[in-house]
């Protein structure tokens, strides 16, 4: 299902006129009033692998929608950008986020890797008030990326 959903995804962000489409998109994850649609935007910018995508993902990922901020938090992890390791740490640590979300959290930091994305997972494993499924995921993820 994952490969549909990204040929869609590419497919729509395809579509796009291309001087000017990245604007178009990154707009559309703003002010687009259809969650539906902001989802498929969002995942064309991880997709597109552009930079300039960045600063409008970190802002979703602050979004009130959880399934915004997922999509958010997942579109991030594609751009690997040290610039969302501050936003991706704040969503780990919150514990009233959704647990898939803070999930895909660690696991867009262990993918980015940067020294204080690797330290906060490091702080995280050990921390013995947190949830332990938690706690595995990231244990895994680290040795994942080979620095546990």
């Amino acid at each position: 299902m994952g490969m549909i959903a990204n040929s869609m995804v590419d497919e729509w962000l395809s579509s796009l006129p291309k001087t000017d489409g990245i604007y178009r998109v990154i707009e559309k994850t703003m002010v687009d009033s259809d969650p539906k649609e902001r989802i498929s935007a969002i995942n064309a910018l991880g997709n597109s692998r552009d930079p300039r995508a960045v600063q409008s993902l970190i802002d979703c990922c602050r979004d009130r929608n959880p399934e915004i901020r997922l999509h958010a938090i997942e579109a991030l992890q594609n751009l690997r950008s040290g610039r969302s390791v501050d936003v991706l740490i704040e969503r780990l640590r919150d514990k009233r986020e959704l647990h898939e979300t803070r999930k895909r959290a660690a696991v867009a930091l262990a993918t980015i890797r940067s020294y204080s994305a690797i330290q906060e997972l490091k702080n995280l494993v050990v921390d013995t008030t947190e949830d332990g499924a938690l706690r595995s995921l990231i244990g895994w993820e680290l040795e994942r990326v080979h620095i546990w």
